[in-house]
């Protein structure tokens, strides 16, 4: 990989600009990385939901996913977006201001981490609060 790299900037004219991180992921995977696999990343990343994983675990997935599609999210925004996207309704619904905004990626997963804990102490304080029911009988 270094002598990949050496071979490009040696290659390069002297007053060429310097590569984005957009630019260089690209260039490495269609170097390293068969087509195959990337169009199958595509997919699994487009697909992608948070479906029963927790956003921790969403959160985790959608960063090695979007690793290796830079393409479908190659400005903060879209990342956002397409994060916010793939959120579970209530969360998604909760988060709709943040998709109007410029705001970095770590704080949208920081607040849907912090709705996710409210929704659960919410559906603990709920199950706190329903009567028990015995299943016997009542009196001697």
């Amino acid at each position: 990989m270094y002598q990949w790299w050496r071979v490009y900037e040696e290659g390069s004219p002297a007053d060429a600009a310097s590569l984005s991180w957009t630019q260089f992921s690209q260039m490495f995977l269609r170097e390293f990385v068969p087509q195959t696999l990337r169009n199958t990343w595509h997919v699994e990343f487009e697909q992608m939901h948070q479906g029963t994983m927790s956003v921790s675990e969403y959160a985790v997935r959608f960063s090695d996913l979007s690793r290796n599609a830079p393409t479908l999210v190659s400005t903060v925004r879209e990342g956002v977006r397409s994060f916010v996207e793939g959120l579970s309704y209530g969360i998604r619904l909760s988060m709709a201001r943040e998709l109007e905004m410029d705001v970095p990626f770590q704080h949208v997963v920081e607040s849907t981490l912090r709705l996710e804990g409210m929704q659960g102490q919410e559906r603990y304080d709920r199950e706190a609060k329903r009567p028990l029911r015995s299943g016997g009988s009542t009196g001697p």
